[in-house]
């Protein structure tokens, strides 16, 4: 009878929050464990170790491959490349159920040597490149192991390590590699899990095995020893890590830091003063096209103006050319600003978070890190030694009954001859075991020679001797230290400082941080003079021309010079207006001298209400006399009141009515402080009752009972005030004793000096 039950039974209440939690526990740690974070021992997450072992076990062995992977039958040992399509598809038919995308990107990434130091993967076509191009497809590519991957699989048919069954139960897989590279610190690896995430620079090779020796020979060497091997990451792009030794050291103490790189450059002479920057080496995980791109859009966008042309002219080797604006642009200055402006420099993060044998996320120093690292190899070291003395066993057993045949030969024949049951009769006779018994039963008759019962002899000696030594290495760690030792020199010779793979490429040199370089440091020091129209049109012309003569130039019909002075490309306008407001002008920036120039409020967000009272170089360290039409005022630093933007900075705040009505430099010898009021009223007081402030609407300098300020000045009160006498003789006046109008801050004042002009201005 059919069984028609209602799917509706089978649901079950149960917390949201607790089932989405439990599912999010589940995801997060298979994420960390199983995903993201590399193994400690072999420096691998999953489906990199996954790619190794499906091409291992597909025979794609690097060229001068070690026995150990290799086939124990000659003829089928090739050094061949095979299709990455091959080995992806077994990688997630057997081993990794994922995307072949994803795989295919592990394995491109294992191949290529400016993302690992030491490729595990040797790679036979477009692998990708340094300027970011995609690999070709995976049917076109193809690949074998390298020498490293070897290195690193090394040991795992002798019993060095566990295997897990595969995802579907119907395969193996080693849960970890065994061999003496060690990748995790070599290669470095990067990923995020959930909640976590791991990022190891590259190292040198030989560094690594040289502090590792040193930890066997010296178990409490403290930290400060090993920074003396390990002198940092070794990047397989080279470069230069600027960083201080005592930031290095406190990175690597705590397992986490960051590492400033520098790209590696020179200085290339082409006659008569003519110079190019050329950089050959680039930071490690730069894209060169990217970067390119970065330093040509500071061109675009004249945000470096010392700087002219950038050009790519690499082939294999990297030359990045950097072409100065002028000849006269020191390469220091043009190089600091790049390393600051672009990815020239930039900053490597260490965080050695990575799973130990208990699969346990944990953030390691160097220290802890090699320690456990080479108690794995001990292990390892440990467990090839007793699956060898097991081999050696099984092997002895045998030679023993073969010897026992030999002596025996003539009985064992007629036995075998004449016997229906020969094999227990041989156990019975002769003491044998039922391995022996049956070995000897199944020898081939051209094994009876004398010469193969020497051969027995002499291989039954020596497998004695060798179990002796294999049991004293398991049962002594002095033996053992001694032989890892061994071992790490016979890797370090394939991987040592003398080789083109062992070479150190990273140099390493403390430099200072990319200095904040001013504008006026890169724009070329050249004379102009600056001219403001009445109507506020603005333009520099190139040199310093005839002030008397701007009322000659061109000006718009009815227009005419307000403001001629001048300046050098490098300084800083101060334009300030009626309102209160300043705006800073760029004098390179400024409109040449052909034609009317451009009005000045395109080059700032000014209002219309507003008119322009002052316009003036910024001096730097410099101080200005801010006072408004209400006999309101104050002395400001040119530095406090320099804007940063086109909207400009309020300084003054000026009362409903008033304006602002005097802008003027104070010069540094200035004790002294007079103004004039439209009442004709004169008043100097000592500058040390003005007040200094970046914003205000400052103090009272002179009252008045009718009108306004009309004008005031800074100047040493021993020259006195000085005038242009009226008219076209060009005389002037110099009036020394201020005595009589020398009074406190805030007063009325008293007539001027006899011939003071008439229109009230110093």
């Amino acid at each position: 009878m059919t069984d028609f039950r209602d799917p509706f039974d089978a649901i079950k209440d149960h917390p949201f929050d607790e089932a989405l939690s439990q599912r999010y526990l589940v995801y997060a740690l298979s994420t960390i464990t199983a995903r993201s974070l590399p193994d400690l021992r072999d420096g691998l997450k999953p489906v990199h170790r996954r790619l190794l072992w499906a091409m291992r076990l597909l025979r794609m062995e690097p060229g001068g491959a070690s026995a150990d992977i290799l086939s124990a039958n000659p003829a089928r040992n090739t050094t061949a490349y095979k299709k990455c399509a091959r080995v992806v598809g077994d990688v997630i038919g057997k081993y990794h159920p994922h995307g072949d995308a994803s795989v295919y990107d592990a394995m491109v990434r294992l191949a290529q040597d400016f993302s690992l130091r030491t490729p595990l993967v040797d790679g036979q076509g477009n692998f990708g490149n340094i300027d970011g191009d995609n690999a070709a497809a995976m049917r076109y590519t193809e690949a074998r192991l390298t020498q490293a991957a070897a290195d690193l699989m090394a040991g795992l048919d002798e019993g060095t390590v566990d295997f897990r069954p595969t995802y579907n139960g119907e395969d193996e897989e080693p849960e970890v590699f065994p061999g003496l590279f060690p990748n995790l610190l070599a290669n470095g690896a990067s990923g995020i899990a959930v909640g976590m995430a791991t990022s190891i620079p590259p190292h040198n090779v030989a560094e690594l095995i040289d502090a590792a020796n040193l930890l066997i020979d010296d178990p409490d060497a403290d930290h400060a020893a090993l920074m003396q091997i390990v002198r940092g990451p070794d990047f397989p792009t080279g470069g230069v890590l600027v960083d201080s030794p005592s930031i290095i050291a406190e990175a690597y103490a705590t397992g986490r830091g960051a590492f400033r790189t520098r790209a590696r450059w020179h200085k290339e002479d082409h006659g008569r003063g003519t110079w190019i920057a050329v950089v050959t080496e680039i930071p490690y995980q730069v894209q060169k096209s990217k970067l390119i791109e970065q330093i040509a859009a500071l061109i675009n966008d004249k945000k470096l103006p010392i700087l002219a042309d950038v050009r790519d002219e690499s082939d294999a080797e990297i030359r990045i050319v950097i072409e100065p604006r002028a000849r006269t642009v020191d390469d220091q200055l043009l190089m600091d600003s790049l390393f600051r402006l672009t990815d020239l420099e930039n900053r490597f993060p260490l965080n050695l978070n990575v799973l130990d044998a208990t699969h346990t996320p944990r953030v390691l120093g160097l220290k802890p890190l090699l320690v456990e690292w080479l108690q794995h190899q001990i292990d390892v070291l440990v467990r090839r030694a007793r699956h060898r003395l097991d081999k050696i066993a099984a092997r002895v057993e045998l030679l023993d009954g073969y010897i026992i045949a030999y002596l025996n030969l003539d009985r064992v024949i007629e036995i075998i001859r004449t016997e229906d049951e020969p094999k227990e009769v041989m156990m019975a006779e002769f003491g044998l075991t039922d391995r022996q018994a049956e070995a000897i039963l199944n020898m081939r008759l051209r094994s009876l020679r004398k010469l193969e019962e020497m051969e027995l002899r002499r291989e039954h000696g020596e497998l004695l001797k060798e179990r002796d030594e294999l049991e004293k290495l398991v049962e002594s760690p002095a033996r053992q230290r001694t032989r890892l030792k061994k071992d790490l020199a016979a890797l370090r010779k394939r991987y040592g400082p003398d080789t083109d793979l062992g070479r150190r490429r990273t140099l390493v040199e403390e430099a200072a941080p990319a200095r904040e370089i001013p504008l006026e440091a890169m724009i070329e020091r050249e004379p102009i003079t600056v001219i403001l129209s009445e109507r506020g049109w603005i333009r520099a012309m190139s040199g310093h021309r005839d002030l008397a003569a701007a009322d000659t130039l061109k000006f718009k019909e009815g227009d005419g010079p307000q403001f001629a002075f001048h300046a050098y490309t490098t300084d800083k306008l101060l334009l300030a207006t009626s309102t209160g407001r300043v705006f800073t002008l760029s004098s390179d920036k400024l409109p040449g001298g052909r034609g009317f120039g451009d009005p000045v409020r395109s080059l700032v967000d000014m209002d219309n209400e507003g008119a322009i009272v002052a316009l003036m170089p910024a001096r730097p360290g410099g101080e200005l006399l801010l006072a408004s039409s209400d006999g309101r005022g104050f002395i400001a630093a040119t530095s406090d009141i320099m804007a940063e933007t086109r909207k400009g900075k309020q300084v003054v705040n000026v009362r409903a009515g008033a304006r602002l009505a005097v802008v003027h430099p104070v010069p540094a010898e200035a004790d002294s402080v007079a103004v004039i009021g439209e009442n004709r009223k004169l008043l100097v007081f000592a500058i040390t009752e003005m007040p200094r402030m970046a914003r205000g609407q400052g103090v009272q300098l002179q009252r008045y009972r009718d009108g306004g300020l009309s004008d005031a000045i800074a100047f040493r009160l021993a020259d006195g005030l000085t005038w242009a006498m009226g008219g076209d003789s060009g005389r002037t006046r110099n009036e020394t004793d201020m005595t009589p109008w020398k009074v406190a801050r805030g007063a009325a004042g008293r007539m001027p000096p006899n011939g003071f002009p008439r229109d009230n201005r110093f």
